[in-house]
């Protein structure tokens, strides 16, 4: 672990496996997988900047957790690695490579995300609650004031709509959720939903997979759509009941999908 970087587990041997988690919802979100896949694969599974083990150490931007991944895939000298990003992991796995290059991947999974969090008037394939920038303002400025309100309400929104989910996955998530840092949280919020990657998506240079959940209270079938009209060498795979964590929700059928490419 590098002393002043991200803080990343580093578990398994074979195939390396690279898990970036979402927003206020560190690597230990991924230890299904890792305990699943440590015997087939090496897991490397960071904390990002504001998260976990990370912590302050480093800027609290996508840019700066991009970054330090590259970092440390260069320090260890990680090649032909599957990488796996939820939700925001998904936009620091695109903006590495929209600084660094592919070289060092095979391919890429995307776990319920879309290109572009906020909606405009060119976009509409954002959040489902019609988050803008003006709304987005509002939510940054309580992020904070209210925030032991929100775990549990973030924790309800990673979980499909219309099922009921395990009480003890849901509690989980809460607990975990509470524990982060509101003040580190916020400003890599405000740098998740100022980014736009849709022209890298429509150049994507590895085979790329998008695990969405049919019930996602984030993302709906426009993302999809968008994604199969847009993004070369594409790859749709559907939970059907699974929300925004089909990791979480249908891990046996999505620890299949990851151990195949790893298998490849």
């Amino acid at each position: 672990m590098s002393e002043v970087g991200l803080h990343i587990r580093d578990k398994g041997n074979g195939r390396p496996l690279v898990l970036i988690h979402g927003w206020s919802c560190p690597g230990q979100f991924f230890q299904g997988q890792i305990d699943c896949l440590h015997s087939e694969a090496r897991c490397l599974v960071p904390d990002l900047p504001g998260h976990g083990k990370t912590g302050n150490r480093l800027p609290l931007t996508i840019e700066a957790a991009a970054e330090a991944l590259h970092a440390e895939l260069v320090t260890r000298e990680i090649f032909d690695a599957v990488v796996c990003g939820w939700s925001m992991g998904a936009l620091v796995a695109y903006a590495m490579i929209e600084r660094f290059g592919a070289d060092r991947l095979s391919s890429l999974v995307a776990i319920d995300m879309t290109p572009k969090v906020l909606n405009t008037a060119d976009w509409q394939n954002g959040t489902l609650n019609g988050l803008t920038a003006d709304l987005n303002q509002v939510f940054l400025n309580a992020i904070v004031a209210d925030w032991p309100k929100l775990p549990g309400r973030i924790a309800g929104r990673l979980f499909a709509d219309g099922l009921t989910s395990k009480p003890d996955s849901r509690e989980l998530a809460r607990n975990e959720i509470a524990k982060a840092d509101p003040v580190l949280l916020r400003p890599m919020w405000a740098s998740l939903t100022a980014q736009d990657f849709r022209q890298l998506l429509g150049e994507f240079p590895v085979p790329f997979h998008l695990a969405a959940g049919c019930r996602s209270q984030l993302y709906g079938p426009g993302v999809h759509q968008w994604h199969e009209e847009n993004v070369p060498d594409f790859h749709l795979h559907l939970f059907e009941r699974s929300g925004h964590a089909p990791h979480m929700e249908e891990p046996d059928r999505f620890n299949e999908l990851l151990l195949k490419l790893i298998s490849d």
